[in-house]
């Protein structure tokens, strides 16, 4: 699956309309995942030398590039939809990029952008005012494509059914972590971004770093991995028991299970994100772990591995049909164990499109 030059068309279109509608002049784009959205390009090194898109209503997409990188820029897929300008070393890169810029403009940034370009903008012209693109156009890359939705369920299909072949008891964290980066590379991940390892009371920590923990005999160990193929992001987390596991550990199990579906199945148009966090929460609550579920229960993924929507209290933005984020209620129990199951979803024309699809039930491992 390769973007055209229509799929970077549009992305811009797009960029220009929601903009609009923030009462933005325009969008300026810097290397970064946001640049890879609208070209398919990212320099070779991301150095002091400014790299920018210009997208302004008023004309035509340019991109400034180093003089010595715009044969780099001019391979990039998305090359033929944009006027590339470059600047030679010597030369003061922020009148050239200013010449693209209405004086007098609002534009939304890239969060990405270094504060040195900023500010040299803000001093080559004194009355253009900046806000950050996730804070301002929150929505911008929000909404995937039929190419993207299916480059997130590529990606999402890796690594799971393997690592529960292998034995876990007397083994380190950091050993089953390794065959779990290694067992992401051999289905075509090009970047491995986490992987979480907790076992027994560090199942507990969220976001436990795995470490030399030897894995035993009666450990829940919660597995969280992901990273990159294709350009686009991977996140799954299961949990696992060495041998067979108590009947208080299947009960927790079982709930955050049920969390997750309840969470996936609140999921079609028109929903606010938050209801998504408060069905899964409220099966957590009602069993009496409502305390124990300390994160909200989902987020964006894209060309990044967290980025807008967010599944959380408080956000009432609504669900539209090309959205993706995770959905991964877990309830935490310090000194003794936790629980994850993590899947990404997309919103589909009436509900919820699971795209990792790997059993929910509680494995048992070796």
């Amino acid at each position: 699956m390769t973007f055209t030059t229509k799929d970077f068309q549009r992305r811009m279109e797009r960029a220009l309309t929601q903009a609009a509608d923030a009462g933005l002049t325009g969008v300026l784009v810097t290397p970064g995942p946001d640049l890879v959205y609208f070209l398919g390009y990212q320099p070779t090194a991301i150095t002091e030398r400014i790299t920018m898109l210009v997208l302004d209503a008023d004309h035509d997409p340019h991109l400034i590039v180093p003089l010595l990188e715009r044969p780099d820029a001019e391979a990039a897929p998305g090359a033929s939809a944009v006027t590339i300008t470059d600047w030679a070393d010597g030369t003061d890169p922020y009148a050239a990029t200013a010449r693209l810029l209405d004086p007098q403009g609002r534009y939304a940034l890239s969060d990405s952008a270094w504060a040195m370009h900023l500010l040299g903008l803000q001093n080559a012209l004194r009355e253009t005012r900046y806000t950050s693109i996730t804070g301002s156009l929150p929505m911008l890359r929000a909404v995937k494509d039929a190419d993207e939705v299916e480059r997130l369920a590529a990606a999402g299909a890796a690594a799971y059914e393997q690592i529960i072949g292998v034995r876990f008891a007397g083994r380190t964290e950091t050993e089953i972590g390794t065959e779990l980066a290694r067992l992401l590379r051999e289905h075509g991940h090009s970047q491995v971004d986490f992987t979480v390892v907790g076992s027994g009371p560090n199942g507990a920590n969220p976001h436990h770093e795995m470490g030399d923990r030897v894995i035993a005999e009666g450990d829940m160990v919660v597995l969280d991995f992901g990273g990159l193929k294709d350009g686009y992001g991977s996140d799954t987390t299961r949990t696992v028991h060495v041998g067979e596991p108590t009947a208080k550990e299947r009960e927790v199990f079982e709930i955050v299970k049920r969390a997750q579906q309840a969470g996936f199945e609140a999921v079609r148009p028109g929903v606010a994100c938050q209801e998504i966090d408060r069905a899964a929460r409220r099966v957590i609550e009602e069993a009496g772990y409502g305390k124990d579920f300390i994160h909200r229960t989902g987020h964006g993924i894209g060309l990044t591995t967290h980025e807008p929507p967010y599944m959380v209290e408080g956000e009432q933005r609504p669900l539209v049909p090309g959205m993706c984020f995770s959905i991964e209620p877990g309830i935490y129990l310090p000194g003794r164990f936790g629980v994850r199951i993590e899947d990404i979803v997309t919103v589909t024309e009436n509900a919820g499109r699971r795209l990792n699809n790997t059993s929910h039930e509680l494995r048992i491992v070796a």
